[in-house]
């Protein structure tokens, strides 16, 4: 790859490898029996083996490279919509109008279908709505409302970029907290958070919290209108599959989410100030076959140190750096399912970036349980 210019196609080709899963969906879909499990064993199984045999990339791009030579790789994710849409609604089309799926092969098929608008989808709107472009932007919201989390745009925006590493960001796992416990946490608090984050814009602009302006009445339409749709096409059963398969892409989100922060935390300063965010802050991962699927998502040091910079110029760091993780996401996913084996592989991570990086911190016993003051104004 780092031999052609990075403004050639087949410099972007290994980040379409997630178009692999639109036909995998259709053979799934067309012929049950265990191919229905076709889906989470190519994101996850079949990547890590990949991940194994490619090793670490650690080439950098140049970070100047203009956005005109990102057209290959800006093109994937906004053609991922409608990509995404045809599979969704097109499966609940066809499996509501056929009895050759069991029960359990629905249930199995539509987490596939997750697998799809999870590790995908809400990876590629992520890239999308930190973009400026409206036409990006709106392609973003649109995924989003697909699996009914469409707030995570406020929330990410305006919460966790801003207040990562802190009592604040309800995203950053703390130390020794569990997946499971993690999720419930985060689905409670983060539309909360959400919702505060853009009624205190509002309020800077003197305009109360229903005001036509605020996003989240357009959050709602979206996300009536693709339930509705779901409905339409296929009644109940459509609805509840639908339903299953956002449930099973914003568990993958909130999944990454957990593996991606864990334990770390940003030095208090004293009045309400903390440390600015440095790559420590973000565990790191160079693995190839896994940044290719999830567009480079796993140099998430660089993403939150330059929030701005495009998938395709984001860096790597080495551990003088930044944390690493001893494998990429869908491996670590796994880990994290059972907490004793997550504490065991990653803790002994926390505590050496803890001495690596702050030896001075004597006491960490209010960064580990969320205890630190609020910073200064959130």
């Amino acid at each position: 790859m780092s031999s052609r210019p990075i403004s050639s196609f087949l410099s972007a080709l290994p980040f379409w490898l997630s178009l692999v899963l639109v036909p995998l969906a259709l053979i799934a879909t067309t012929q049950g029996g265990w191919t229905v499990a076709l889906m989470p064993l190519y994101a996850w199984a079949l990547i890590t083996v990949l991940d194994v045999i490619s090793g670490l990339n650690t080439n950098n791009p140049d970070p100047m490279t203009p956005v005109t030579d990102l057209f290959w790789y800006r093109l994937i994710t906004m053609i991922w919509f409608p990509l995404q849409f045809c599979v969704i609604y097109g499966t609940i089309w066809y499996v509501t109008r056929t009895d050759h799926l069991s029960t359990l092969e629905l249930i199995v098929l539509f987490f596939g279908i997750g697998v799809i608008s999870g590790t995908i989808g809400i990876v590629y709107s992520h890239e999308l709505l930190h973009q400026k472009n409206k036409l990006e932007r709106w392609l973003g919201d649109l995924l989003l409302a697909t699996v009914l989390y469409s707030h995570f745009r406020s929330e990410h925006l305006l919460v966790h970029h801003i207040h990562v590493g802190t009592p604040r960001d309800a995203v950053t796992a703390r130390y020794n907290e569990g997946f499971h416990r993690f999720f419930l946490r985060v689905l409670f608090e983060c539309p909360h958070s959400a919702w505060k984050a853009e009624t205190k814009m509002l309020a800077r602009r003197n305009r109360g919290p229903l005001h036509p302006s605020n996003p989240f009445w357009r959050y709602a339409i979206l996300q009536i209108c693709a339930l509705a749709l779901a409905f339409a096409i296929g009644g109940w059963l459509g609805l509840a599959l639908f339903l299953w398969q956002a449930f099973a892409a914003v568990w993958q989100l909130e999944l990454t989410n957990y593996v991606e922060h864990y334990g770390l935390t940003r030095k208090y300063l004293g009045e309400g100030k903390y440390e600015h965010v440095m790559p420590r802050h973000s565990w790191n991962a160079s693995h190839t076959a896994s940044n290719w699927l999830m567009i480079n998502l796993q140099r998430h040091s660089d993403h939150h140190y330059k929030p701005d910079r495009r998938f395709p110029l984001l860096q790597t760091y080495d551990e003088e750096e930044a944390p690493q993780l001893p494998m990429g996401y869908p491996a670590m996913g796994w880990a994290a399912m059972v907490p004793p084996l997550w504490r065991r592989i990653m803790n002994p991570k926390v505590r050496a970036w803890r001495k690596k990086f702050y030896p001075e911190i004597e006491d960490w016993t209010d960064y580990k349980t969320g205890a630190t003051p609020l910073p200064k104004g959130s």
